[in-house]
């Protein structure tokens, strides 16, 4: 595809391929690192089949939460779904159903590429819900280990 931009030319190298749900965790990633200061942990709630487990992918490249270092879980819920928290906040952001839905009928080998760009220049608004707690008592920190 011609004029990709150079994230997602860097995105497809570490993932092998570019399609809708690897794009979707990185943006994931993305929006936690823009929105949250210091280490982050990540909780997945997309299981490890794919296509959905793409995600995965995606927020580790993004976020720099990866299994190497720990700092990242996977659920297994089936949701395409993660959390973000460091010290002070919980971020929770999750593609919307009607998102998932035009994805899943509409990707295939020819047009996975297409709908990942497409995703990638969408508004965060258009294709997440994301809930801020703002502050996390002591107790409901999480750390992965």
């Amino acid at each position: 595809m011609e004029m990709m931009p150079e994230e997602l030319r860097q995105l497809k190298r570490f993932h092998g391929h570019l399609g809708p749900y690897v794009v979707v965790g990185y943006r994931m990633g993305s929006i936690a690192r823009q929105r949250m200061e210091g280490r982050l942990w990540a909780v997945s709630f997309t299981g490890t089949q794919v296509p959905l487990s793409c995600i995965v992918d995606g927020i580790q490249f993004s976020s720099s939460c990866t299994l190497g270092k720990g700092n990242i879980s996977i659920q297994d819920k089936q949701e395409a779904k993660a959390h973000f928290v460091n010290e002070k906040q919980l971020l929770e952001i999750k593609l919307l159903d009607e998102v998932r839905e035009r994805i899943d009928a509409t990707m295939s080998h020819e047009t996975e590429e297409l709908i990942a760009v497409g995703l990638f220049n969408e508004p965060e608004e258009a294709i997440f819900s994301i809930i801020v707690v703002e502050s996390l008592s002591h107790e409901r920190t999480v750390k992965l280990k």
